[in-house]
């Protein structure tokens, strides 16, 4: 049986480690755009996958899917890590200071685990299916607004977002029904934002997994509700987090 508790901490110890590593690199970003300039990679990102993975394989034998190196091994089975590094990366090369580390363990396809470290703010953000969630140790929980004109929305837009006339008619359409409608830049750090009821829901339309996975089990140890929709075979996922009452 799994031990979810010693997995939390190990999480959490390795999010440390590497929140460490990113907040010594910001004086010198070595940046590596995409093809088409609009997603970039840091040395600083792959640095730090290598020490949460390491880390974990000290003590856990499970697969590791990382945003910058992928699978461990090519069939992942019921239970593996999901690792995010550097969640917000071009806000960290531009000094903004919001993005974090993102550690999530799924078992059969749901994440059990979440870790969220907002190393900028040294803010530690965790939930399992056995604890609560907690920001640096105090209990935390999704706010209780029911509608959505008194609310919050957090949402990101993609690289592969639909920016036809249709599209961003409907979109334009929804944030008409929010009191506020923020874009941050950071999937988990949105998640754990509605986690702690600062705002009241995240949805987004092809983030990827390592993105929300951490999130989504802390806004369900927060008594949310975390639903995580249309995988795709390159881990692509909506998502709709918040709580009970704006899911509806």
């Amino acid at each position: 049986m799994m031990d979810i508790l010693n997995n939390l901490d190990l999480a959490k110890a390795a999010a440390i480690k590497a929140g460490k590593i990113l907040t010594r690199s910001k004086a010198n970003l070595n940046i590596e755009k995409s093809s088409d300039g609009k997603d970039i990679k840091l040395k600083a990102d792959i640095e730090a996958e290598e020490i949460i993975k390491n880390n974990i394989s000290n003590e856990s034998n499970l697969p590791m899917l990382g945003e910058e190196t992928g699978k461990s091994v090519e069939d992942l089975g019921r239970s593996f890590w999901v690792i995010d590094p550097l969640d917000g990366t071009a806000n960290y090369s531009r000094g903004i200071p919001i993005c974090c580390v993102s550690i999530a363990l799924i078992h059969d396809m749901q994440p059990v685990i979440g870790v969220i470290y907002d190393f900028n703010n040294d803010d530690l953000y965790e939930g399992s299916i056995d604890s609560p969630a907690r920001l640096n140790g105090d209990v935390i929980e999704v706010n209780n607004n029911k509608d959505e004109k008194e609310s919050i929305l957090l949402t990101g837009l993609p690289l592969l977002t639909d920016y036809s006339d249709s599209a961003l008619i409907a979109m334009a359409k929804d944030f008409q029904k929010w009191k506020k409608v923020r874009m941050i830049g950071s999937a988990a750090m949105a998640s754990a934002y509605v986690a702690s009821g600062k705002a009241d829901m995240y949805k987004e339309s092809g983030a990827f997994l390592w993105d929300v996975a951490a999130g989504a089990a802390i806004i369900n140890a927060a008594n949310g509700e975390a639903l995580i929709t249309n995988q795709k075979d390159n881990y692509q996922v909506d998502v709709a987090f918040t709580n009970k009452n704006l899911n509806k």
